[in-house]
């Protein structure tokens, strides 16, 4: 990987070198104002680019060769940590929905619905009552 990595920063210096002197000797327009290093980085990066590309071919394949079993075993890695934690949310979520689970919340918004119908009571609010009545029966 660093030899893939070494080889294409040399292409690009190469490139960069080529395109300062272009620049530089009027063949090629300089930038704007103090952009001009910045015009020839860029120049130089469109250059390396596709040149890389080419001619980097087979050391880029030796790279992914060696950086694949390792990305692989990241990648098994992550796949089974979300399995793991995928089925401890299931099981939380079926133990939720057990009838037992249910019987305790409906026995919960039964008790809920009787304290607001007796605060009602209280205040004389007979709208609330009557709708509250109803439910806590």
């Amino acid at each position: 990987m660093l030899r893939y990595t070494l080889m294409r920063l040399g292409i690009f210096v190469g490139c960069f070198v080529v395109v300062w002197a272009l620049v530089y000797s009027g063949v090629a327009p300089r930038g704007l104002g103090a952009s001009n290093g910045m015009w020839m980085v860029v120049l130089a990066l469109l250059v390396s680019a596709p040149i890389s590309f080419v001619a980097l071919r087979k050391e880029r394949d030796r790279a992914s060769a060696q950086i694949a079993p390792r990305l692989d075993r990241s990648i098994g890695r992550v796949k089974s940590n979300l399995a793991a934690n995928r089925s401890q949310e299931d099981e939380i979520d079926d133990a939720a929905r057990s009838p037992r689970a249910k019987a305790t919340a409906e026995t919960a918004a039964e008790a809920d619905t009787a304290a607001g119908a007796d605060e009602a009571r209280e205040s004389g609010d007979t709208a609330a009552v009557q709708s509250g009545s109803g439910k806590a029966s």
